[in-house]
């Protein structure tokens, strides 16, 4: 008898045990009483409603920007209704709402957020009578739940990262750009404070402001309409909340569309100066989307690329390796023309083991244009297309900045002229910038006025960081917007990106 009565006694504790593992169930109904005064959620069972919202997310799946994610979570939790519970009350949700109302201040449609969904169910939520009956309440607190957690996520992914993600959609797109990952995307399950949580994940760069200042203000433009300029506008919002832009207080920024360079030191301008940048692409390149994954495929053209990297050292009088495209592409008809165009411009031949032969022994009529079997690399001098000096860093594209004999474009206003590569207008002062002053700044002058120049490598004794940018709009150092001409495309590509992403909400 004795044995019977500890087995007993065992069972219920290991029941009571178990009983105390489990998370406690909200009491649904309660909450959105004592909230909203309709009677209507007394009603609500919880149990019930698990099994309402636990359909819908099933039936949703594939509408959900993160499902495996959302679904996890709800899955994990019971389907207990998070924002539900946590944020009914003082009608926080409508915090949620009047953000995405105000999504155009961000250049973005509150659509991308489902608000025009969303804001009719936490209107009737929090309605004293809106929901009649109980059943209608099961499918209003789904909905609403559900919805919450699919924007908020989508929102604050925009707000950090922005709507894009600008590899899957440029051709020469390098620049370091970091992405949401799950870690990002979960801590819209740990909000404590829902409106401290929308204010926190705000842009709030200077630049951003100021673009932003501009749109509330209706600004226009010189020569643009209304509506131009607002696109503009938004569309280089997106761009500055894509997390690529410089994070130290020294490096070098090129705006390819403004045809400008700025060396900041300290956080702030030191340096400014004219650029050349590559020349435009044809209108069915620049028309295509393209994705990371096909790299192979995408089409040559002689646009500079946007990317980041850092400036590691100076050649003096340097060497140009001329790229093949450029031999075949011209090298190869100039030969054809003149007969001393190659002597004349410092060229010289080699094979394609490295050896140099003499290019007066080459029969070129009997040399297939696309299968050149010959390397070209013009010689350090006053008509070196590299000038006197070129900056390097690391890069798949093998662009750097660099002086230029050729002066005259830098009196353009469109100055798209180059193979890619950035050409300079004040290279010495440049390079007064990077180096500083001591031995090796004297050392670079010396070397930029030798008689008989040769090729000579010089470190910097630090790596300063360098962005090859594209923003078509942007705040100059007096804080007005400045709006450029969008030389390659680019506007027209991100913009039909995004068009895309509200398509397909």
């Amino acid at each position: 008898m004795k044995r019977i009565t500890y087995s007993c006694i065992l069972l219920i504790l290991v029941g009571l045990t178990l009983g105390s593992c489990k998370k406690p169930r909200s009491d649904i109904g309660a909450i959105l009483f004592k909230e909203t005064k309709n009677k209507v959620f007394k009603k609500v069972d919880s149990v019930a409603y698990y099994k309402v919202f636990k359909e819908l997310l099933a039936a949703e799946k594939d509408n959900l920007s993160n499902s495996s994610l959302i679904q996890e979570f709800y899955t994990t939790n019971g389907y207990e209704p998070y924002f539900i519970v946590n944020f009914t009350k003082d009608k926080q949700l409508l915090n949620v709402v009047d953000h995405y109302a105000q999504a155009p201040a961000h250049g973005l449609s509150p659509e991308l957020f489902n608000h025009a969904e969303l804001a009719p169910l936490v209107a009737k939520l929090y309605g004293k009578k809106d929901i009649k009956t109980v059943d209608e309440a099961y499918k209003v607190i789904a909905r609403t739940e559900l919805l919450t957690a699919n924007s908020l996520i989508k929102y604050a992914t925009a707000m950090q990262y922005g709507i894009v993600n600008p590899r899957k959609i440029f051709a020469r797109y390098y620049m370091k750009t970091a992405k949401p990952d799950s870690a990002f995307m979960q801590k819209v399950f740990a909000i404590t404070d829902i409106k401290s949580f929308l204010d926190t994940i705000q842009p709030s760069g200077d630049q951003y402001k100021k673009l932003q200042a501009a749109l509330a203000s209706n600004y226009i433009y010189t020569g643009m309409t209304a509506e131009e300029t607002k696109k503009v506008i938004g569309l280089n919002l997106e761009r500055l909340r894509w997390k690529n832009k410089p994070t130290t207080d020294r490096y070098v920024w090129v705006n390819i569309p403004d045809y400008m360079l700025t060396y900041v030191e300290n956080g702030k301008p030191a340096l400014t100066m004219k650029v050349c940048v590559g020349k435009g692409p044809e209108q069915s390149q620049a028309d295509a989307d393209f994705d990371e994954s096909e790299e192979s495929v995408r089409p040559h053209n002689h646009t500079t690329p946007q990317l980041s990297s850092a400036i590691n050292n100076a050649q003096v009088n340097p060497v140009w390796n001329i790229p093949e495209s450029i031999a075949k592409n011209e090298i190869y008809a100039h030969v054809m023309k003149d007969p001393y165009y190659l002597v004349n411009n410092s060229i010289n031949v080699y094979t394609k083991s490295g050896s140099q032969v003499d290019a007066d022994d080459i029969d070129w009529s009997d040399v297939d244009k696309n299968n050149i079997p010959y390397s070209f690399k013009q010689a350090p001098g006053d008509d070196n297309s590299l000038g006197k000096i070129k900056f390097q860093f690391p890069n798949s594209s093998s662009v750097y900045l660099h002086d230029t004999p050729a002066q005259k474009p830098f009196a353009l206003p469109v100055r798209a002229v180059s193979h890619g590569c950035v050409r300079v207008e004040k290279p010495l002062e440049l390079a007064h910038a990077l180096f500083g002053d001591g031995e090796k700044y004297n050392l670079v002058k010396e070397e930029m006025t030798e008689s008989n120049p040769s090729a000579r490598d010089i470190s910097l004794s630090q790596p300063v960081p360098v962005f090859l940018d594209y923003m078509t709009a942007f705040a100059d150092a007096a804080g007005q917007v400045q709006i450029r001409p969008d030389v390659y495309k680019l506007d027209d590509v991100l913009y039909r990106r995004i068009r895309k992403a509200l398509a397909y909400k």
